[in-house]
């Protein structure tokens, strides 16, 4: 995601200087003003997690069905009333025109999905295709072991949430109860 963000940004940054079209309060704000960076910057978050949510990760279910749905759309609502609220307070503050802001979120969203594609859904549904492959080199090399690189999502459904959560509670409760053996 954060690979992806960079690359958002560098794009963005050469959309402007192509265009160079100039913000609608030049006292805010340096630089060109289209496509709005911070819009993009939202749309490629809020796609890159809708597209992650949607077809990755799975949450440890809370037992009532009920409580999972709500979850979901408190969730898939929140992304994207903050990434609306971010995108709208660029016009609100003059930083930029409603079309800047509106093709910078559209901008992102549309790089925030092709992204997600390539680095996530394409590797995981085909592991055997060229992208599936150069995850697979990456994940096993000397540099990605070194700095502890991994993709918990292959392997756990959840992340590895669950599994981390219940090694933290086995060692908490140990120590709270005073036993002195680490749970390994």
């Amino acid at each position: 995601m954060y690979a992806g963000q960079l690359l958002c940004e560098a794009f963005n940054y050469v959309l402007k200087h192509i265009i160079q079209e100039e913000r609608p309060n030049l006292d805010l704000g340096d630089g060109y003003g289209f496509p709005s960076s911070h819009s993009q910057w939202m749309g490629y978050f809020a796609s890159f997690l809708f597209c992650h949510f949607t077809f990755r990760h799975r949450f440890v279910s809370t037992g009532s069905r009920i409580l999972d749905i709500l979850r979901t759309i408190v969730l898939y609502w929140g992304i994207a009333t903050v990434a609306g609220a971010v995108a709208y307070s660029r016009y609100h503050l003059t930083y930029h025109t409603a079309r800047q802001v509106f093709w910078g979120f559209t901008i992102g969203i549309i790089f925030g999905t092709f992204y997600y594609s390539l680095v996530e859904l394409i590797p995981a549904r085909k592991p055997q295709s060229v992208l599936g492959r150069v995850k697979i080199s990456l994940l096993s090399s000397p540099l990605f072991t070194w700095f502890r690189l991994r993709d918990s999502w292959d392997v756990w459904p959840d992340g590895g949430m669950e599994v981390q959560y219940g090694r933290w509670r086995a060692e908490w409760d140990a120590k709270r109860l005073g036993k002195d053996k680490k749970v390994s």
